[in-house]
């Protein structure tokens, strides 16, 4: 069985026991949470059940394993022949979850 979750603006598709990153959560590790459900299927697809914009009484366990910090991400700005060069860079906040039960 999957399910389709939204947070952090995105959607991800989950299974029962899968780690995922996402966008920060303002969570302590090892805190438990409840999200909504926009999409449900079992495994092969027969049984598809989807919200208008979530599924009624059907809730999605996680537990936050930890946070951190993605990869650097450089961003350079160039403009030829006017001696204008930028260097800056970004590291996205993320958390880690461990999806619990569907």
């Amino acid at each position: 069985m999957f399910a389709v979750i939204k947070t952090g603006g995105k959607q991800y598709i989950v299974r029962e026991g899968q780690e995922i990153k996402v966008e920060k959560i303002e969570l302590d590790v090892g805190k438990s949470f409840d999200m909504d459900a926009l999409l449900i299927a079992d495994d092969e697809g027969n049984e598809v059940k989807v919200g208008l914009p979530h599924i009624a009484g059907v809730k999605i366990s996680a537990q936050v394993v930890e946070h951190g910090r993605a990869d650097k991400k450089r961003v350079v700005k160039f403009k030829a022949k006017s001696r204008y060069r930028r260097h800056t860079s970004h590291r996205q906040p993320f958390t880690k979850i461990k999806i619990g039960k569907i």
